[in-house]
């Protein structure tokens, strides 16, 4: 079983990787990005690194003898000028702002390609744990109503509109309407707006009305940066008045699904899987 190195930014995902590799004995060291990786991530194994300590990095993967690498959790785009690199990350940090100049994923296909060019195999997160994606069909015991297919329907497809202009992952339809898009703010910062909207265009707890729907970009190499939820979602989700979240099947990762499905069963929000995008039909 190889050695996976784990370059751990923010949320959970990256310690859900950590556990799974834990679990079934995989052989694991985790790059800690400062600023940014949890601190429960200081239990396993690893070091921590600046996001410009390129050498840093690649020195301690290839001395702990790392064959593989997973990036995993989130990182906010950098203040270039800000960063303090050493020698390689100086090299590669003119590379890195001429990728970023054409969006958030040309910047992570630019830094994975650093590693793979240093023989380091890339993983993704669904590679890495079982189980992790979202199937097709409802997850937990809440259906999706017939009222709600105007709203998934409303809200997936904006989603996918924003991720092929690389803007965003997320989009909120409440009563045939988009209520919301996603940015560089993020899907916690979404749902937050979302509660501040009029009464007259949202559900509320008491009346749950509309749908979250996250959808990967179609240009994005899906080894990194797949959409994610877990129980911070649905809790602000629920908050926002919302009846249910939906994603595409295979392209949605769901982190501590047990708990996710429990709290949304309790909440009597819905999850469901939707074809992806090449399996629908375009609209007439």
């Amino acid at each position: 079983m190889s050695k996976l190195g784990l370059i751990a930014g923010g949320g959970g995902l990256p310690l859900e990787i950590a556990r799974a590799c834990q679990a079934v004995g995989r052989p694991l060291f985790v790059i800690r990005l400062r600023g940014f990786a949890d601190a429960a991530m200081a239990d396993f194994p690893g070091v921590d690194s600046g996001l410009a300590e390129l050498g840093r990095t690649l020195k301690a993967l290839k001395k702990e003898a790392c064959e593989t690498v997973c990036l995993a959790g989130y990182v906010d785009r950098p203040d270039f000028a800000a960063l303090k690199p050493d020698l390689r990350g100086m090299a590669v940090i003119p590379g890195a702002i001429a990728a970023a100049r054409h969006g958030d994923d040309a910047l992570l296909r630019f830094l994975m390609g650093e590693f793979e060019r240093e023989g380091f195999v890339v993983e993704g997160a669904d590679q890495i744990v079982s189980g992790l994606t979202i199937g097709l069909g409802p997850v937990g015991r809440v259906a999706a109503g017939e009222e709600a297919r105007v709203d998934i329907d409303t809200a997936i497809r904006a989603a996918r509109a924003l991720g092929a202009l690389d803007i965003g992952q997320a989009a909120v339809s409440a009563r045939g309407l988009v209520l919301a898009v996603e940015a560089a703010e993020g899907t916690a910062a979404l749902l937050a707006r979302c509660v501040d909207l009029p009464a007259a265009l949202r559900g509320t707890a008491e009346a749950p009305v509309g749908v979250l729907a996250k959808a990967a970009k179609p240009i994005q190499d899906r080894r990194v940066d797949l959409p994610v939820i877990g129980v911070e979602t649905v809790i602000a989700a629920s908050k926002a008045g919302l009846a249910g979240i939906v994603g595409e099947a295979g392209g949605l990762l769901i982190i501590d699904r047990e708990a996710v499905i429990k709290l949304a069963d309790e909440l009597g929000l819905f999850i469901v899987g939707l074809p992806p995008a090449e399996a629908v039909p375009a609209a007439s």
